[in-house]
């Protein structure tokens, strides 16, 4: 296994349990980006990213957490991972299980920082940006 996917495995450890605290694995010029969606982010910086992460979370009930499914390394500098979210709206009490929630994290990481980190909440929108498709990469993604 490559560097930069234990790197990424370190960090997902803790947003498995719902601890998005830490900012260490982070360039201080980081650019943090949710491109689609209801709470869609572009920030740059620990300060702007800590301000996107805060924002999202606060419209979950206490629990909301993404689990890793499976991690992909790309190339040399970016890392897939598809996941599966967990969690319940606040205002809709909606539960994300409900509606298969698949999705995607996409770590650009260089000289052991992660510079760039793209939320997707569909797995089939952040396959598209990547250039990938669930045809070609049917036993690696599954969109369900």
């Amino acid at each position: 296994m490559s560097s930069n996917l234990e790197f990424v495995r370190s960090i997902f450890a803790c947003w498995d349990r719902g601890d998005y605290t830490s900012t260490e694995w982070a360039d201080p010029q980081i650019e943090f980006v949710i491109p689609y969606g209801p709470d869609a982010i572009r920030t740059t910086g620990l300060a702007g990213m800590a301000d996107g992460w805060r924002n999202f979370l606060s419209t979950w009930d206490d629990g909301y957490r993404a689990e890793a499914d499976q991690y992909r390394e790309l190339d040399e500098e970016r890392v897939l991972v598809t996941n599966t979210y967990h969690g319940r709206g606040k205002t809709s009490g909606l539960d994300v299980r409900q509606i298969g929630a698949k999705g995607a994290t996409v770590f650009h990481i260089r000289a052991g920082k992660v510079t760039r980190l793209v939320l997707y909440w569909d797995l089939g929108r952040a396959l598209a940006d990547l250039g990938l498709t669930p045809e070609t990469d049917a036993a690696r993604f599954t969109l369900t």
